[in-house]
């Protein structure tokens, strides 16, 4: 395999900016065929960002002989399914985030893909990104000391019923589509981030509830990881706030300073130690997913080592039950 010839499963809202175009930009790799279960909307994706085919079945796209390997950008309940019919066809596959509705899916696909033999990415993808490999480095290089503890506290408005109406929002508070919310659809992110930073975990355990009662999924979510180093994580997600509450900020402690940055807003890292504080300052990709495809398309031509794993996402997925699974 010379080049990477890529078919999209699920060609929606996700694919526009942060991804799609980025395998048109990507050394050895190209975007060839789309599938979405609206043709028209298929088709339109297709002639807008010059695709040279496009189909209304998955199928259809899986056994396109030209296509040798697969991206699943589908709601989360899909995933497995989509996951594991293209894995048995000899393609490899880049799924989104979550990586599915639970860890036990999670671990089907992972054995689907050790079984088969064949690759498999999970789009963890802001480990990639110059930001946040930024503050592993920072992290590694014991820049603030052995670390200690973080502490993220994620808030976000109330999503209006209008709001929670709109296609983009209404499966990601049907834990049926979503797996479980708001939560669900976020947190991947940054509980990834967590792993990726501080490594195997020891021990978790968190608290979900619904308290605002707006939809049936929990609104506010509080866990806490040990990790195997000793670093313990306490994390504070709220979906039901006001828009004057709304915060996005993760702060790591270590024994000479601190580290804190926000995962969504704005890429500013603010390193404190010593009485100074110094701010690292860093441009998000135009397309954001595009460094981590770039190490997919290594990894699936054989010249580099895998960005994310299954056995990753399974980690991730296991942290989102711990949390919320009552």
């Amino acid at each position: 395999m010379r080049e990477i010839k890529w078919g999209i499963i699920g060609c929606g809202d996700v694919t526009e900016i942060k991804s799609g175009p980025a395998f048109n930009k990507v050394k050895n790799s190209s975007l060839i065929a789309v599938m979405r279960r609206d043709g028209e909307k298929a088709k339109d994706y297709a002639i807008r960002h010059r695709v040279p085919r496009w189909y209304n079945e998955a199928a259809k796209l899986i056994n396109d002989k030209e296509v040798n390997a697969i991206y699943i950008a589908t709601p989360p309940s899909s995933h497995e399914t989509y996951t594991v019919a293209a894995l048995q066809a000899g393609k490899p596959v880049y799924v989104e985030k979550p990586m599915t509705v639970n860890s036990v899916s999670a671990l089907r696909m992972t054995q689907a893909a050790n079984e088969t033999n064949i690759k498999m990415c999970v789009a963890h993808y802001r480990r990639a990104q110059p930001y946040f490999k930024k503050i592993k480095q920072l992290i590694d290089d014991k820049v603030i000391g052995g670390i200690q503890f973080a502490n993220l506290n994620f808030y976000k408005k109330l999503l209006s019923k209008e709001e929670l109406e709109l296609p983009g929002n209404k499966w990601r508070v049907n834990a049926g589509v979503s797996g479980g919310g708001l939560f669900h659809d976020l947190a991947p992110h940054q509980l990834d981030l967590m792993y990726y930073f501080f490594g195997p975990v020891e021990h978790t355990k968190g608290i979900a509830i619904n308290q605002s009662g707006i939809y049936n999924t929990d609104d506010v979510v509080a866990g806490n990881i040990l990790f195997k180093n000793d670093v313990i994580f306490n994390g504070l997600w709220c979906f039901n706030t006001g828009k004057e509450n709304e915060k996005d900020i993760c702060e790591i402690v270590g024994s000479e300073g601190s580290i804190s940055f926000s995962i969504f807003g704005e890429q500013k890292i603010l390193l404190t130690k010593n009485g100074k504080v110094e701010i690292i300052a860093f441009t998000p990709p135009q397309h954001v997913q595009q460094p981590m495809i770039e190490k997919v398309v290594e990894y699936f031509l054989d010249e580099g080592i895998n960005p994310c794993s299954g056995e990753d996402g399974v980690e991730v997925m296991k942290l989102l039950d711990s949390f919320t699974i009552k």
